[in-house]
């Protein structure tokens, strides 16, 4: 289903494949202030995280085309959404070429379309109060006020009529874009200075708190 009314001035142009098709590293920041859409639900971007393959500690396809992370080597422009710690869902695009694992993590946004419908999948008849910045403010909380799920995983974000899909927004100047390390990612991958692949708006409050990434000790036998 389309938006309609105010909603629909709110579209831009669809992302063609060819700007998914690029590195992960390359699309991460373009991807800022595009806007995201579900049905009557839009989220624009403020926050993602770049992740690539082999050479990437911090990246699910690190060791290859395992069953979780075979769609993330391609093709570009379809989606990867997986359930992480048993709690929540994760949205990210695929990147880069065929056969050469890539992808953005889409970490957080501003619902700019649908917030009633955004308050209601959040609110999950729970009767909360969420503060509009909160909304899509972190992962969990994006795909939650989407719709996102497992069920999408491996859409084709760019084909005619997807119910998820990707239209281009407004663009933030390249002087309020800010990029440091990725949040909640240990170990190697977590260094900021070898990996300082997440990029955000600043002075957008959608953007999610940093959190450092740890290392979780191995439960005894």
């Amino acid at each position: 289903m389309e938006p309609d009314g105010a909603a629909a001035d709110l579209q831009g142009a669809p992302w063609p494949r060819a700007l998914f098709a690029d590195p992960a590293l390359e699309v991460a920041p373009r991807l800022l202030g595009a806007v995201v859409w579900h049905g009557p639900v839009g989220v624009r971007l403020t926050e993602v995280e770049a992740y690539a393959g082999g050479e990437d500690p911090g990246s699910h396809a690190h060791r290859g085309p395992t069953p979780r992370a075979a769609v993330m080597f391609g093709p570009a422009g379809h989606a990867y959404v997986y359930f992480s710690y048993g709690m929540h869902h994760c949205l990210n695009v695929v990147c880069g070429r065929d056969g050469v694992a890539g992808a953005v993590l889409l970490r957080a946004g501003e619902v700019v379309a649908g917030e009633n419908g955004a308050r209601a999948r959040r609110d999950a008849g729970r009767s909360l109060t969420h503060p509009a910045r909160d909304l899509a403010r972190g992962p969990a909380r994006l795909t939650q006020g989407l719709g996102v799920d497992l069920r999408h995983n491996g859409m084709d974000l760019c084909a005619a009529g997807a119910t998820v899909h990707v239209r281009q927004g407004s663009a933030p100047a390249a002087s309020r874009i800010r990029t440091g390390p990725r949040v909640g990612v240990s170990g190697p991958g977590g260094d900021g200075t070898a990996y300082p692949w997440r990029f955000w708006i600043e002075g957008e409050s959608s953007v999610s708190a940093y959190r450092p990434g740890r290392v979780v000790a191995p439960r005894p036998r």
